[in-house]
């Protein structure tokens, strides 16, 4: 077994035991090629339908060091709940953060296609809603240690809650709301998409080409989760996370992961 091997075997574990994983399971990848190569064993491995895609963000200066401004990470189908769901999981003894996200859903395959501009990729898209994202890893370090260790476990995602649709989400003058995030009672973030580089659809347009290169596609029906609006929230079991966006609101709590579900 090498060490891409390793690594996917130790996390796609770890994530079906709930269990924590101290350090890191391997020889860190230090490439975006290594790390999506480790992603797609783990994904190969746990064998569960890939529904959607998070996306994050590559900071300066590792951006261009790794030729990137952005990452992603599978979602699988078992992961994606609505409104009706009262508490998402994260493994307790990781990594546990929840992100205030717009939820763009596909419609219409990426076979074919890269190098989309904004209005090519909006095109692709069937519906905007409102949305929260678990962030939660095995390893306590996962942020920590920067983008390629995220990406090679699943870019840190561990579940997905879609809300509302956006009323009139194709103008794109969601992009402006306000968004605020609550911990329990404490604001602990605020911010609008317009910060987020070429916000939601440009996700998208970046997912297709990150995609494509792995022998990938969009498909209609999948979720993109298109990138932290407010910051990545570190939250814990007990607690409860909300995020206002304009006059919309998505809310859950968060509990601690367990075998069985």
């Amino acid at each position: 077994m090498d060490n891409r091997d390793r690594i996917a075997h130790a996390f796609v574990g770890a994530r079906q035991q709930a269990r924590a994983l101290p350090t890191y399971p391997g020889e860190r990848p230090t490439t975006l090629t290594e790390a999506y190569a480790i992603q797609d064993r783990a994904i190969a491995i746990d064998g569960r339908q890939v529904i959607g895609w998070k996306v994050g963000r590559i900071n300066a200066p590792l951006d261009a060091t790794l030729g990137s401004n952005r990452l992603a990470g599978p979602i699988f189908v078992d992961q994606v709940v609505g409104t009706e769901t009262e508490a998402l999981p994260v493994i307790a003894a990781g990594f546990a953060a929840a992100e205030a996200e717009y939820c763009v859903r596909i419609g219409r395959s990426s076979a074919g296609l890269s190098g989309l501009t904004l209005d090519q990729a909006l095109d692709l898209v069937d519906a905007v809603h409102v949305g929260v994202e678990i962030a939660s890893s095995p390893y306590p370090g996962i942020n920590a240690d920067g983008p390629v260790v995220t990406i090679s476990d699943y870019g840190n995602n561990f579940g997905l809650l879609i809300g509302e649709e956006v009323p009139g989400w194709r103008d794109l003058s969601f992009l402006d709301w306000a968004v605020e995030s609550r911990i329990d009672d404490t604001v602990v973030g605020r911010a609008s998409a317009r910060t987020m580089l070429d916000g939601p659809i440009g996700a998208v347009a970046f997912l297709v080409d990150c995609l494509a290169a792995r022998g990938r596609t969009l498909e209609p029906g999948q979720w993109v989760s298109s990138g932290a609006v407010t910051g990545v929230h570190q939250i814990a079991p007990g607690q409860r996370f909300a995020a206002d966006f304009g006059d919309m609101r998505v809310a859950c709590g968060i509990v601690a992961a367990r075998v069985g579900g």
